[in-house]
């Protein structure tokens, strides 16, 4: 039996109304821990314990932070109150709905699972007529992919990993390279990358002292740290990175020029492929394209796609490769099943 301390009676109200309490006490001051909320509410540590895991799941930003006396200090992320309640017009909810259908990938994720409580919510406060036509806009405009990854597997991982990121909580990980051994990483994870229907944690790696991408599907265990971190002021995704053609930068930028024939040329032309291209048509129709940029293995993956009809005039380095990769395949195509 859990003995309380004399003087002031014990409160009986709901749940609801405790939450309420809580909430109010959370928001006014920078904090409290559990000692302090079970004396203001007059209830059992397990009680406050349980209704502070209702307030996480109600949606509400608490953040628990160990001090130097070693008691926890739980409190809201700062600002987060002062947010206006949301709301939308309908060209934003067509927006919406045309987002979801790009993201077809994440499912089995805890991240479609978030997507579907918020188009729940949607549904609820709009007319049924209007979640039809919107659903309708949506299914046309979805595309159909040639592939993606596959994260239904991964559902707890990737909600550790959420927490993370959004707790600024380090972690350490498990990850399995393609083609080599399985190694543990100390991360601050600072960034969430979509990049061609897959999933990327960027941050600052300890054991390397440097900024590294990870692709999700290759991290096997996330066991999330004590330590909180935060990120430098002066942090940018593209610090990750770099001067790459996709994600990876293996080695230092290089002048590309390229000539696509006139068969493709239109599409070629339709399409901004660089932030720094220069497009130069000629007089038969085909165009040249030049920018600067590092990772043979994405740019050559990208050029194949349009084999026959492009050619690398420079560097020589990545045409040699370029040719090699022609040649192989086409060395392939000869072997029997």
């Amino acid at each position: 039996m859990t003995k309380r301390k004399l003087g002031r009676a014990p409160k009986k109200y709901s749940q609801a109304s405790r939450l309420h309490d809580l909430i109010r006490i959370l928001e006014s001051r920078y904090g409290a821990t559990v000692d302090e909320l079970v004396e203001e509410c007059q209830v059992t540590r397990r009680t406050i314990y349980r209704d502070l895991q209702a307030i996480v799941d109600a949606g509400y930003p608490l953040v628990n932070e160990r001090q130097d006396d070693g008691h926890v200090l739980y409190s809201f992320i700062s600002g987060f109150s002062k947010l206006p309640p949301i709301t939308f017009s309908l060209e934003e909810l067509m927006t919406l709905y045309l987002c979801r259908g790009q993201l077809a990938f994440l499912r089995g994720t805890p991240f479609q699972d978030d997507l579907e409580a918020i188009f729940a919510r949607i549904r609820s406060s709009i007319p049924p007529r209007s979640v039809a036509h919107l659903e309708r806009l949506a299914e046309a405009s979805s595309p159909r992919f040639l592939g993606f990854k596959d994260y239904s597997q991964q559902h707890q991982l990737l909600q550790d990993l959420r927490q993370a990121l959004l707790l600024q909580k380090r972690c350490l990980i498990s990850y399995r390279p393609a083609k080599r051994e399985q190694s543990s990483y100390l991360i601050d994870p600072y960034t969430l990358l979509f990049f061609k229907n897959g999933l990327y944690i960027g941050g600052y790696a300890h054991n390397r002292r440097a900024l590294r991408l990870f692709a999700v599907e290759r991290i096997t265990k996330v066991e999330l740290q004590a330590e909180r971190f935060e990120v430098p002021e002066d942090y940018r995704v593209e610090q990750l990175t770099g001067t790459a053609f996709g994600l990876i930068a293996e080695d230092d930028p290089q002048q590309l020029e390229l000539l696509f024939d006139k068969e493709i040329s239109h599409l070629v032309r339709e399409r901004i492929w660089h932030p720094d291209q220069l497009i130069e048509e000629q007089d038969d129709g085909s165009l040249i394209i030049r920018f600067s940029a590092s990772g043979d293995k994405e740019i050559l993956a990208w050029l194949f796609s349009f084999v026959p009809f492009v050619r690398v005039i420079s560097p020589q380095s990545l045409r040699e490769k370029f040719v090699a990769g022609l040649q192989k395949g086409l060395e392939f195509q000869q072997i029997e099943p």
